[in-house]
């Protein structure tokens, strides 16, 4: 996997599965092709109540919305933001509107006004799509933004509202719209290594091929039926789930938010064969007596991404619902996906895969830059077709991200093990220093959530007089236990310099809407 050029050419690790062909057409047309030869078999079925739709009837409803938003006023280049739980219409409004030539910009419906409002004013969003429930916040929201965007509401609508059933239902012919591959299709939002959320614009190009490289390592066939409970508005669901899924013509089941009965119920209704989640929910499988009253036989394999998950945790869980548990690796700012577990390789425990087909990368000293040899840690570095095309209107932002030899800095810390496969061990500017040495908060966070008394932990950075930074957990209990207990308990298991000084108990541990636990916001408790 490594090859050097001479002897002064950094080591590069670049995927061992061939580059696939990527067709130059935008998103849109790739799916209607797909959906034309797979006619009238299921393409989408709302999880939550059964409705289905066909890929014929997709075909139908997209060509009906891109008709009805450009009588509406969407022009190609127009930003359409989706602020609404998973569903079907979800992903009818996201593709109708690329047709049109918009570029769709994902908003977490929890969002509060002013931040629904710094999304929609930095997209400049055209229109925004709404639920009923959060319609008062979206409402508000563009009030704060500028008033410039109007809002489509799926259900009832109210005064100046657009119901999406008008667009559903829309009669008229859209314009044709040339879509150059390499125009924007869609702009989720990131803190990207650092700071706050950033426009991460993707080109068409891109969102295909990232597609067409999760698929090279890990196919969908026709008879795949994929379970999407991750949002729509973070990369997992739309361009890791969703995307393959039905560029595959496998049906796609929808679950507007996450329930261990619910979820488990799903996968045995639907007989569900594939799915991603994050690693809290891999801890509620590992352990949830519910786990034991539903059938999982029909799941081939469970994703895991979004952040590190313990080896063993990995395992427990594998055990427990009888299949594989496997981790991937990406970043919005490529896509999606940068690595992978391939099908038909067994799990490595603790490992997020491989490189995915066209990624190269390379392992760097995060202090001087410096590259380092096979099998050492380091910043992780990646270059891939599949890169965003920038931030937007941040190119300080970009360049200090993006390199000028197009190497994407990721801040994660990583290494790669003799066989190709990718270990992800921490954040860059998370790591705890203790008298020099670096100490990875993944780590003892797994360790923490080994115990049988545990649910939930973080492990962030104190001040130490005589250390500089000693380590400081939080955690989540799943039934009483002692302090004393749980630091006992890690330092049995780790270096003396390793070694938890603190232990506080908290009700919840902060994450991001994609699982990611949000050390800082505990970091900044601290301080």
């Amino acid at each position: 996997m490594t090859a050097q050029t001479d002897a002064d050419a950094p080591p590069i690790f670049a995927s061992s599965f061939p580059f696939p062909f990527v067709p130059n057409v935008s998103v849109p047309e790739f799916l209607l092709a797909t959906a034309a030869e797979a006619g009238d078999r299921p393409a989408i079925v709302d999880g939550s109540d059964g409705r289905s739709l066909s890929y014929e009837a997709l075909t139908d409803a997209i060509h009906r919305v891109a008709a009805g938003l450009a009588s509406r006023g969407l022009r190609p280049g127009d930003a359409f933001a989706i602020m609404a739980p998973n569903s079907p219409e979800w992903l009818v409004a996201c593709y109708g509107a690329m047709a049109a030539g918009a570029i769709v910009t994902g908003i977490n419906p929890l969002y509060k006004p002013d931040e629904v409002a710094t999304q929609l004013r930095d997209s400049d969003s055209r229109f925004v799509l709404t639920i009923p429930a959060v319609f008062p916040v979206a409402r508000e929201a563009v009030k704060r933004a500028g008033g410039r965007a109007r809002i489509i509401v799926l259900g009832t609508g109210s005064d100046g509202t657009i119901p999406f059933t008008e667009l559903l239902s829309w009669t008229g012919a859209a314009p044709r719209v040339d879509i150059d591959p390499d125009a924007l299709a869609l702009m989720p939002y990131s803190s990207g290594t650092t700071g706050l959320p950033k426009g991460v614009m993707l080109s068409h190009r891109a969102c295909l091929t990232n597609v067409m490289q999760m698929l090279t390592a890990m196919p969908m066939t026709p008879e795949d039926k994929i379970l999407a409970v991750p949002p729509f508005f973070h990369a997992v669901g739309l361009n890791v789930l969703a995307g393959p899924a039905l560029m595959s013509g496998a049906t796609l089941v929808t679950l507007p938010r996450f329930d261990v009965t619910g979820f488990l119920a799903a996968i045995a209704d639907h007989q569900i064969t594939q799915t991603i989640v994050v690693p809290p929910i891999i801890q509620a499988l590992a352990k949830h007596p519910a786990v034991a009253d539903y059938d999982l036989s029909s799941l081939r394999v469970l994703g895991c991404g979004a952040a590190p998950l313990g080896a063993e945790l990995q395992q427990a869980c594998a055990q427990r619902i009888g299949c594989p548990v496997v981790q991937g690796y990406g970043m919005t700012e490529a896509t999606a996906v940068i690595a992978l577990a391939p099908a038909g390789r067994p799990a490595v425990p603790g490992s997020s895969g491989r490189l995915v087909p066209g990624v190269r990368a390379r392992i760097v000293d995060p202090d001087t830059g410096a590259d380092r040899d096979p099998g050492a840690t380091g910043e992780l570095w990646v270059r891939t077709p599949a890169l965003m095309t920038g931030y937007l209107g941040n190119p300080g932002a970009t360049d200090a991200t993006v390199d000028q030899d197009g190497w994407l800095h990721t801040g994660d810390i990583a290494r790669f093990d003799a066989e190709e496969n990718l270990f992800i061990v921490d954040r860059v500017k998370e790591l705890i220093k203790v008298k020099g040495f670096q100490v990875a908060p993944a780590e003892l966070e797994a360790i923490l959530r080994s115990h049988p008394c545990v649910k939930a932990a973080a492990v962030v950075a104190i001040p130490d007089a005589r250390a500089g930074e000693v380590p400081k957990a939080y955690v989540v209990p799943a039934q009483q236990v002692a302090a004393g207990e749980l630091i006992e308990y890690v330092a049995d298991r780790v270096a003396p310099y390793k070694q938890i000084r603190e232990l506080e108990f908290i009700d919840a541990i902060p994450t991001s809407p994609s699982g990611k636990t949000l050390r800082r916001l505990l970091a900044a408790n601290d301080r």
